[in-house]
Parts: structure tokens; sequence; C-alpha cells
């Protein structure tokens, strides 16, 4: 089974920018979507983007025009861009993976990451 390995998280100030590392042990081609979710102290696991095989995106209303995910499936690796950071956006971040076409539904992921922190300090 693939695994997914997180990097890139840590902690920035407001304004400021990550760049999150989603790295797949196998090939991420045969998943028709990745995604990364963020889990804040107390809250649940929320979609933040999705991206299917062919490119096409979806973003939680909070972070469109910041956040950008991108996959390479030549790298196994998909990646999220996190620019004009806010405290808000402090949480652990995961990435997942679906056989199921731009799935916003936490449950149709069945392959997830360890997760990595992103804390935003004001």
């Amino acid at each position: 089974q693939v695994q997914l390995v997180e990097s890139g998280g840590g902690l920035v100030q407001a304004g400021g920018s990550l760049r999150l590392s989603c790295a797949a042990s196998g090939s991420i081609f045969s998943f028709n979507t990745m995604a990364w979710y963020g889990q804040g102290p107390g809250k649940q696991r929320e979609l933040v983007a999705v991206i299917d095989k062919g490119g096409s995106t979806n973003y939680a209303d909070s972070v469109k025009g910041r956040f950008t995910i991108s996959r390479d499936n030549a790298m196994n690796t998909v990646y999220l861009q996190m620019s004009t950071l806010k405290p808000e956006d402090s949480a652990v971040y995961y990435c997942a993976a679906t056989y199921t076409y731009l799935a916003t539904d936490v449950a149709a992921y069945r392959i997830w990451g360890q997760g990595t922190q992103v804390t935003v300090s004001s």
C-alpha cells in the first residue's frame, strides 16, 4: 500500500508563506484525487484543497486566492503552497488520497499521511 509523508510545516508569522510537500512511497497516478486537510486544535479535520489527476482543483472558501495545490505525478508528490497565512490557518495538515474524483467527503479518503504542523503567529 502506498504511504504518504508530509513535510514543510513550521512556525511562521502572519502574512508569511509555507510550502507543504506530500511524498508518496509509490505512484500517485492511480489515485484520481489527492487532497490536503487541516485539523485545528479541538476541531474536526476539514478539507483545504483537492486536485484530480487531470489538474482540476477545488478549495475551501477560507483559502481561495491564498493557497495553491499542485501535483507532480512523475515525482509522486503533491504540494500545498500557502501564502498570506493567518493565525486561523494554524493546524496539522494531512495529505490524503482517494480513487474518487474530486472527493470532498473525508470518509472517501482511505490513505492518509501522519500530518505536519503549521503554526501561524500574530
